[in-house]
Formats: C-alpha cells, sequence, structure tokens
C-alpha cells in the first residue's frame, strides 16, 4: 500500500514538474523570443536605405524577426549563399533567379519583393567637366563592375543607346577596392554609389556627372530572393520581411532629415549626416524606392531584354511564364489584414 501511495505521489510530482516546464516554455515563446533570419545584402549602400531603416527602427522586430545581416559583395555570392542554405533571403539582381533557374539545379530562387525601380551608380570623372553628354567617354577608361552585374549591363545599354562604342569599361577590380583604385590614379572615370560617390565628390577625388538611374530609366536592379523550398516552408517569415522593409520605405517619407541621418548612421560608420542626406534625398529625386514594391511584367521584360542586349542571356532561354521566378502575393498583401 505504501508502495502504491509513494508511485502515485511520484507521478504526480513529475505530473506537475512537466506541466510547470511546458507553461515556463510557452511563457518563454511568447515573451518575445525572435526568428532570426540569415539575411545577405548584394553591397553596403544608401541605395538600400529601406532595408536599414526597418533594422534601425525596429521594424523587423515588430514583425518578430531578427535579421542576421552580411555583405556578399556581388549578386553571384549572394545567389550562391541561397543555394548553399547560408543564408536564408538574399537581397540580389533579379538576373540571378534567370540564371538559376535556366541551369536545372535541384534549386530555384523567386523574387518576392522589389526593392529598387531604378539603377543606384552614378558616373563620376576624373577632371571638372563644363558639361557632360556620353560621347564624353569615347576612348575613356571607365572603372565599372563585374560582367553580368546589374550596373554593368546597365552601363553598357546605355552606351548602345547612346551610340557610344570605344569605351574601355574595366570590369575585374573588386567592388570594394573600385574607389581606391580609382584615387591612385586608374581610369578617366568611375560608376559608383552612395555614399562612396559622394564621399569622393566632397574630397576633391571626383566630380559627379551622370546618373545611370536616370540615363537609363526604369529597371527593377535589386530586389529580395529566396529559394522556392523556404518561401514554401515559410510563408509567413517571407510576408513579416516584407512588410517590414515596405514599412522602412515608406518612413524614409515622412522621417525628418535628423531621423534618417540619425537611423542610417550606424550602417556608415565615418560617413557625415550631411553625406547620407544627400545621398537619401539623390536616390529619392530619382524615384528609386517604389511606392509598391512590385516586379511587374513589363519590368521583368526589360530585365530579360537587357540580359539579352548583354548577351548573359540567349533569347530563346527567355522565361516565358515570370511566376517560375516571380512571387508578387506577399507585395500584394502588405498592409492588409486578415
Amino acid at each position: 500500500m505504501k508502495n502504491a501511495r509513494k508511485t502515485a505521489l511520484l507521478l504526480l510530482v513529475a505530473a506537475l514538474l512537466i506541466l510547470t516546464a511546458s507553461a515556463c516554455g510557452d511563457k518563454g515563446k511568447k515573451s518575445g523570443e525572435l526568428t532570426t533570419v540569415k539575411f545577405s545584402e548584394v553591397i553596403r549602400s544608401i541605395f538600400y536605405a529601406p532595408h536599414y531603416v526597418a533594422m534601425s527602427e525596429g521594424f523587423f522586430k515588430d514583425e518578430g524577426l531578427n535579421v542576421d545581416m552580411n555583405t556578399a559583395q556581388g549578386s553571384d555570392k549572394g545567389a550562391a549563399a541561397l543555394i548553399a542554405g547560408t543564408a536564408d533571403i538574399s537581397l540580389v539582381g533579379p538576373e540571378t533567379t534567370i540564371y538559376i533557374f535556366n541551369q536545372k539545379g535541384e534549386k530555384t530562387l523567386k523574387v518576392f519583393h522589389q526593392l529598387t525601380a531604378k539603377d543606384g551608380s552614378f558616373l563620376l570623372s576624373r577632371e571638372k567637366l563644363d558639361g557632360f553628354a556620353w560621347s564624353d567617354l569615347s576612348g575613356k577608361t571607365v572603372i565599372g563592375w563585374r560582367p553580368g552585374s546589374a550596373p554593368q549591363m546597365v552601363l553598357n545599354s546605355t552606351l548602345i543607346k547612346e551610340g557610344v562604342k570605344d569605351v574601355n569599361v574595366v570590369t575585374n577590380i573588386a567592388s570594394p577596392a573600385m574607389a581606391g583604385a580609382f584615387t591612385s590614379g586608374q581610369g578617366d572615370f568611375i560608376q559608383l554609389f552612395e555614399p562612396v560617390a559622394s564621399t569622393l565628390v566632397q574630397g576633391g577625388k571626383a566630380y559627379y556627372v551622370a546618373s545611370l538611374g536616370e540615363a537609363y530609366g526604369a529597371f527593377p536592379e535589386t530586389s529580395y530572393v529566396a529559394t522556392s523550398d523556404y518561401i514554401k516552408k515559410n510563408p509567413d517569415v517571407i510576408q513579416k520581411f516584407a512588410s517590414a522593409v515596405a514599412r522602412g520605405a515608406a518612413w524614409l517619407n515622412t522621417a525628418s532629415d535628423d531621423e534618417i541621418a540619425t537611423a542610417l548612421s550606424p550602417f556608415f560608420e565615418g560617413t557625415s549626416k550631411e553625406l547620407i542626406l544627400q545621398s537619401v534625398n539623390r536616390y529619392k529625386s530619382q524615384g528609386t524606392w517604389p511606392t509598391k514594391p512590385e516586379l511587374t511584367q513589363d519590368q521583368f521584360d526589360t530585365l530579360q531584354s537587357v540580359l539579352v542586349e548583354n548577351g548573359v542571356l540567349k533569347a530563346e532561354d527567355k522565361i516565358a511564364n515570370m511566376s517560375d521566378v516571380v512571387d508578387m502575393s506577399f507585395v500584394h498583401k502588405i498592409g492588409k489584414t486578415d
């Protein structure tokens, strides 16, 4: 009898311990435990200001996400990180989804949020020019971006559009070393993103001559991308991520100059608030961040035409069904409640 009572008591204690542990566990999850998203950005640039705002202003955390960010230094590397599983989401050129799809591998990538609607690079000159025409590049050397990258293709397509042929575009300098190569004497012109472009201009090392975004026009340069598998398995994460970034873009349109500079400064150490604001305003003025972050069929057609024009995609390999590499359902749900 005593053994039976002892056994019953032990079972009761064990049950209470299990219930207590379960309650504590539930309480821990409800108290704000965040889902970590491994995120890879293509380069560090104010071109991607809405993303940094979403981080600094806590918009990702409001959605229950912790964004673990690294800088890939190239869309090719950002796409490779997705395929390898070292990144969950990458901010890269949408052309990477087409490249991967046409490789017919085990994994495919999909765009779920279109962050930028224009190219974000600017052309700078070594010498001060009274006026600039694209023909001024004839016979000159331009330090540009790697072959097949969005800024390289936009520059090349702009040169084709302007009828300028004999330009030596250097494409084998790693992006972090481009500004240093220019200031050390290489090249007559250089193609840079903000805030590096304005930093060189302010330092008297270069002169602003043109915006590639304005020169070429509408172009879907940079998108948030994930593998099809990750999107299928984590739709809530993708929705929350897209919503947080959209909130960051909207915030930029209403925040004060001081608020914007304060939000972005931690991501651009050594860059003055004046240059940060100048960079943001330059991107705003050319319509960089669309109100609705959607990759449309027209934009996708423009993208594929540029790829064909630059010889990185055969006409017969163009993707007929955009839905094979694009899923805008999350963008369509931004701001809507169930």
